[in-house]
């Protein structure tokens, strides 16, 4: 991670830059107190509101290993605290470090089992943490995006600890050793291969939403990584940079064909380091995706080999906004989810004042095509320097993903033959489905039509049962419902509008 140092030039700023005039007035009215500002930029419908949930070290789930049957249960209860308190905000995705460095978190025929859960390695717990995970977030609406970290293996004692299943222990050709660590070879065939395989065992395997690839690029400093005699013999005309690049962008490719080959509506992202390169009037400094870890970001965009960007912009000021609005306006309209960094308000890091990201969140807003991700999960629910009540104002009601319509643009077939059912403890509603693939959203509001196109009346999403049931005491009446399909792409359905609204039964004194 680079310095937040250094001052920007006196350049006038590029033609894009000034043209999002939009951002650059919502950067000054975000100067003011942060209550103030706490419904500045409206909550849409859809943007993504995500959360990397980190395993290494376990330094946001687990938080102690397994020694008996009972600390398996802890486990469990610890991640499902942590989603019902995320759930509790409005948060909509999880990226799950499931892929740590060269060993996994589910049972796998290619890598040993990370040691995070047992302290052993290559032990696993006795059951399936990815699995119960996906299961625990589709039960609260939420999306699970299995997070790989793709490149690093981890440094010498990690790689020795896991013996002869590691990978530079069974292939030792295919890896480098560079300043103490240890990195799958971009450049090797084998690389694509081994990534690949993995891939396709969790795509297939699991129920997931979507596959995140982390540090899918080339080590930082590498002006000394050793990988010259490997350019001389495949350089195919090009500069070692633009080889270096070429290989990450193959990789890229590769994988988000095996992904799309067995489920196509799976999303494929990926984190970026935070600038893609320097603008005309702001530098980065030295550290950007293009030049410093060759990372040819946009350009997979353009190419349609990424459905979705996680630039971290773990910055503040000058080295944030200017690179976000380049990002948006490189997206070639897929998706960009501003990588926030959250952990800075700690003490321990940058000590951050809240307002810094209330300021960003509230610009990356302004931004139509994404929404954010906050580094990382224990940061916001431990409410460092406030941000959990924060972003509980910040997204006040539930919302969906951004749709992936170039995947597929198809309407679903609206759900009929709703049914409500209320007695004094519980409301239920049951509609009937024409596709069993169709997950299901709730909307309700005091007026008739329901208006779906309004965020407020959103109450429930990704339902996977054609089914509900709500206390009571709960609702407000009158209470009109509208129930839509949404298939995996995103794409919703017209609503089932309930045309008889629920009123209070008034009982009878005897």
């Amino acid at each position: 991670m680079s310095k937040n140092g250094g001052k920007c030039t006196n350049k006038l700023p590029n033609k894009h830059y000034l043209c999002n005039v939009k951002t650059l007035l919502i950067y000054i009215l975000l100067s003011l107190p942060v209550f103030a500002q706490a419904q500045f930029v409206q909550a849409p419908k859809r943007e993504y509101r995500a959360v990397w949930l980190t395993t290494i070290k376990g330094l946001d789930w687990p938080n102690e290993t397994i020694v008996g049957t009972a600390h398996e249960a802890i486990q469990k209860e610890a991640l499902c605290i942590i989603l019902d308190s995320l759930q509790a905000i409005n948060i909509n995705t999880i990226l799950l470090q499931t892929r740590v460095r060269g060993d996994v978190i589910y049972p796998s025929a290619i890598e040993p089992f990370s040691s995070v859960f047992t302290g052993r390695h290559g032990v696993a717990p006795g059951y399936d943490p990815l699995a119960f995970a996906i299961e625990e977030c589709h039960k609260r609406g939420m999306q699970l995006h299995a997070w790989l970290v793709t490149i690093p293996l981890g440094d010498a004692a990690h790689v020795k600890a896991h013996g002869k299943q590691s990978l530079p222990a069974k292939h030792p050709d295919q890896c480098t050793k560079f300043k103490g660590a240890w990195y799958m070879e971009p450049s090797h065939p084998a690389t694509v291969g081994h990534l690949s395989a993995l891939v396709e065992e969790i795509v297939t395997k699991y129920d997931v939403d979507g596959i995140h690839f982390d540090y899918i690029r080339y080590p930082e400093g590498n002006a000394t990584y050793p990988d010259g005699a490997r350019y001389n013999r495949n350089r195919r005309g090009m500069s070692k940079a633009d080889w270096r690049r070429s290989n990450i962008t193959h990789l890229m490719s590769t994988l988000y064909a095996k992904v799309k080959s067995i489920k196509p509506w799976v999303c494929v992202s990926a984190a970026t380091l935070g600038k893609h390169a320097d603008t005309s009037r702001y530098s980065s400094y030295g550290w950007n995706a293009y030049h410093t870890v060759h990372q040819e970001a946009q350009a997979w965009m353009h190419e349609g080999i990424v459905d979705a960007l996680f630039p971290m912009l773990y910055y503040a000021g000058h080295h944030f906004y200017p690179f976000i609005t380049d990002w948006h306006e490189h997206s070639y309209g897929r998706h960009i989810i501003a990588g926030m960094g959250t952990y800075q308000l700690h003490p321990d890091e940058k000590d951050w004042e809240l307002e810094e990201i209330v300021r960003q969140l509230n610009v990356v807003r302004a931004h139509p095509t994404g929404g954010a991700a906050q580094f990382r999960s224990k940061f916001v629910t431990d409410n460092t320097k406030g941000v959990y009540e924060y972003l509980r104002l910040f997204y006040p009601t539930p919302a969906l993903v951004p749709a992936m319509t170039w995947l597929s643009d198809t309407q679903p077939t609206t759900p009929q033959g709703l049914q409500v059912a209320v007695d004094k403890a519980t409301t239920t509603l049951v509609w009937e489905s024409s596709d069993s693939t169709y997950l299901y959203n709730i909307y309700s509001s005091t007026t008739y039509p329901v208006d779906t196109t309004d965020p407020a009346n959103l109450q429930h999403t990704y339902l996977q049962q054609p089914h509900f049931e709500e206390a009571t005491h709960s609702i407000v009446y009158p209470r009109h419902y509208a129930i839509t399909a949404i298939d995996h792409y995103g794409n919703e359905s017209e609503p089932l509008q309930w045309k008889n609204p629920l009123v209070p039964v008034v009982m009878k004194a005897r």
